[in-house]
């Protein structure tokens, strides 16, 4: 497969790069006519300063959106707009079919921030199901806004909200030897891009730590593949791997104390995992064919990586001590990169098949060989990613000679083209949750 075999022989990089201040720009490219109608009416802003520059309902409309769980009713369809719970009209609302609406507004707080106060009621029911406050300082506002959409999306679905999340993507500018990288980290909907390292180099593989204060990633600034981790708020990083030949592929275990990765330090690319406390390496695969891309199973128990032992790159799993490997793929001529969600049930891949890459998904829950499920149209689409909450993935792909971020949801029914304004985009990896 293109995106495994060009790993290994680390001749084919993925391209990296530097992001603009405004981010990914946003479009919705399918929708979900099944989804449950929601109207989230504007939320004006009634203190005494000055307000606050982000649209808070026009984020968590967004947000809901994109779930593909909800059809938020557009912001010129809102034909009334109550900002209390006892202004709501709720005839004019079954007319408009709406099975929820949420209303609410933005006050001054004592810190000299802002407070947006909401409700959120079910229509039929006339029934208040939420009337919480959420605050914030002016900058973090779009942060509120997410906040805000995940509690309305537990409250409804009961499963947690993984809009208030992060993303992390490397990035690629110029051409040749002019390129410039850069491992950038963004809110899930690719606003409010940091950048956490540039380089002159290719970076590649970015891996998220359980507690979403780190990330894992190979830069080649040495010359060589090496294994860097490295802390997002202060920078501070150390090199966890530079052996001989490939040191690539870092992935944390659940609870953050070991690090799988792919070494060939032997001489053939095998799967590793490293004690992070006492740095010890315990050698998991040995096999003639090459072993990569591994990930951990939800318990911590398991590693699932990819292999070409049967002559194409399919998933394995083997027990994270080591053990005898079984295979798990056998659906498509190629599938590689798998990610994992986070009950374990489902496991996302590229799939290849001819010349045509698309993300796949492998429901476990259904026993036997499981059930398959195609959730990408594209011809080169690779690097799939679960949120935490498994209702969404993200995924690359390239369109022309660009590389360009996906997120779609998790039956397949919504996708959002996350589009860089200058440059490419590759290796998305979707944060943990943050700490509430």
């Amino acid at each position: 497969m293109r995106r495994f075999l060009s790993f290994l022989a680390l001749a084919l990089l993925l391209p990296a790069g530097l992001v603009r201040a405004q981010g990914l720009d946003i479009g919705i490219v399918s929708g979900n006519e099944s989804a449950l109608p929601i109207a989230v009416v504007p939320m004006p802003y009634l203190g005494t300063s000055v307000a606050p520059d982000t649209d808070i309902a026009a984020v968590i409309r967004a947000d809901l959106n994109r779930s593909g769980q909800f059809r938020a009713l557009a912001e010129q369809d809102v034909i009334e707009k109550p900002i209390r719970g006892n202004e709501i009209k709720f005839p004019t609302w079954r007319v408009l079919k709406q099975d929820f609406v949420v209303v609410g507004r933005v006050m001054d707080n004592p810190d000299g921030g802002y407070r947006v106060e909401y409700e959120l009621y079910d229509v039929a029911k006339q029934e208040r199901l939420l009337g919480l406050a959420v605050g914030g300082r002016a900058r973090g506002m779009r942060d509120v806004s997410h906040q805000i959409a995940d509690q309305i999306y537990e409250k409804i679905l009961g499963v947690r909200g993984a809009f208030w999340t992060r993303i992390a993507y490397v990035t690629a500018n110029g051409l040749g030897g002019n390129t410039q990288y850069a491992l950038m980290v963004a809110d899930s909907d690719g606003f409010n891009p940091q950048t956490v390292v540039k380089s002159k180099e290719p970076l590649l593989s970015p891996a998220w730590s359980p507690d979403g204060r780190k990330l894992a990633y190979v830069s080649f600034e040495r010359g060589n593949s090496t294994i860097y981790v490295q802390e997002i708020t202060t920078g501070a990083r150390e090199v966890l791997a530079s052996f001989r030949g490939i040191n690539g592929a870092p992935n944390f275990s659940p609870d953050g104390r070991r690090l799988a990765m792919t070494l060939s330090r032997t001489g053939n690319p095998e799967i590793y995992v490293m004690d992070l406390a006492s740095r010890n390496l315990t050698q998991i695969t040995r096999h003639y064919g090459i072993d990569t891309e591994a990930v951990w199973t939800a318990d911590g128990q398991s590693l699932v990586f990819t292999s070409d032992r049967a002559g194409k790159p399919q998933l394995y799993q083997v027990p994270a001590a080591g053990g005898d490997a079984t295979r798990l793929s056998f659906q498509g001529d190629s599938n590689a990169k798998a990610s994992i969600s986070f009950d374990g049930k489902k496991i996302a891949m590229a799939q290849g098949g001819g010349n045509v890459y698309r993300i796949a998904v492998l429901d476990r829950s259904f026993g036997g060989a499981g059930r398959w499920q195609t959730l990408s149209p594209g011809n080169l689409d690779e690097s799939p990613s679960f949120a935490p909450n498994a209702s969404m993935l993200l995924y690359a792909t390239k369109e022309g000679r660009r590389g360009v971020l996906y997120a779609v949801s998790a039956d397949g029914r919504v996708r959002q083209r996350l589009v860089l304004a200058d440059g490419d985009v590759r290796e998305p990896a979707w944060s943990p949750f943050r700490q509430r």
